[in-house]
């Protein structure tokens, strides 16, 4: 699973030759004419976009059923949650596995290009590797989205509409999600505004980071906060084109932020490690922008955009930590050096990746 363009189709490509695009009616076709020789073949077949054929989920049932001693027949993608496939009937729960890929990371890219990465987003083709296409070509592909391939999978929302919803939801990255305030803005109910950003975050876009629940003496923000996916669709939204423009906004802090947690919430993906990720406020303004909770262990992440982070940031942070449980806790910035220990400590983000 994961977002439009993200390199689902060039990776699958890559491990099978049976290959199927089902958004295409010539090739549901010829899925339906080849059924019995594609589930007697040995080898791998991808059927790509998969929720655009729902029939083909019941059809998979009935094959990995009759011999489930064979494993990795089948490789399908989907660019939308399967919570939001309303019209696929079986989940095929119990017979596959989900693996979530997102854009490009740090850490597939050149580490001297982390700022590229950060300005115009990971997808592929959106400029990250080189090719002057941003911002046109993330100002399309969200166009485009709102006009045919959410409404397809069952927004409601006119595409005027949902652009708007994008711009407004851009300019509270890193805030407290507030659907009732949102939805004031735009002259909707609130209950249509958390429909509409259920579509947008099914589809990858965007994240909304849960409260951390803890037992604490102190009161808690029990409101999650929002951040969008990918650095390069927000700054699009918001009409900053280059890292000089960047650097001079109010809220480049909140672009960093994301950036960061969504650079953590990749690497972790691509481990294979069972997580889940959480932000934490106190009603006196005590704040975690990130709490890690996997294998046992919570972790407790600042962010700061600075390249010369003071040891009273680190404090706050401990002390925060502390109330929590917290295993380790780290500042992450632009620092050069690492200063790390068992605890934790502060560090770059790419130092932290390490970490795992």
């Amino acid at each position: 699973m994961g977002p439009r363009q993200c390199g689902k189709t060039t990776l699958a490509k890559t491990f099978a030759k049976d290959y199927f695009d089902l958004e295409q009616e010539a090739d549901q076709l010829r899925l339906d004419l080849e059924w019995d020789r594609i589930t007697q073949s040995r080898g791998l077949t991808v059927l790509d976009e998969a929720q655009a054929m729902p029939s083909v989920f019941s059809r998979l049932r009935g094959a990995i059923d009759a011999d489930r001693n064979r494993k990795g027949r089948f490789l399908l993608s989907g660019s939308v949650s399967p919570s939001l496939t309303a019209k696929v009937s079986q989940s095929l729960a119990g017979r596959i596995a989900v693996v979530e890929l997102s854009p490009l990371s740090i850490e597939e890219i050149a580490p001297k290009k982390m700022d590229q990465l950060w300005l115009k987003g990971g997808y592929p083709d959106g400029g990250v590797l080189g090719r002057s296409t941003y911002p046109d070509w993330q100002i399309n592909y969200l166009a485009l989205l709102a006009q045919r391939d959410l409404p397809n999978w069952g927004l409601a929302a006119r595409p005027v509409v949902t652009q708007r919803l994008m711009k407004m939801l851009a300019a509270l990255q890193g805030q407290i999600w507030n659907a009732s305030q949102l939805a004031r803005s735009m002259g909707l109910d609130a209950k249509t505004i958390a429909s509409y950003t259920d579509f947008l975050e099914g589809a990858y876009l965007i994240r909304r980071l849960p409260p951390f629940s803890a037992n604490i003496k102190k009161r808690l923000v029990k409101s999650p906060k929002v951040y969008w996916r990918d650095s390069g669709l927000l700054h699009s939204l918001l009409n900053v084109s280059t890292r000089d423009q960047l650097h001079t906004q109010p809220w480049v802090g909140a672009s960093w932020e994301g950036f960061v947690i969504e650079q953590i919430a990749q690497k972790l993906e691509a481990c294979g490690m069972g997580h889940n990720l959480y932000c934490l406020r106190t009603s006196d303004q005590y704040e975690i922008d990130l709490v890690i909770d996997f294998s046992g262990m919570i972790w407790s992440i600042e962010i700061k955009l600075t390249t010369n982070p003071t040891p009273a940031d680190y404090q706050r942070l401990r002390k925060t930590s502390e109330l929590i449980g917290s295993n380790r806790r780290f500042l992450i910035s632009r620092i050069a050096k690492p200063s790390l220990s068992k605890d934790g400590g502060v560090c770059s983000l790419e130092d932290f990746l390490k970490e795992f």
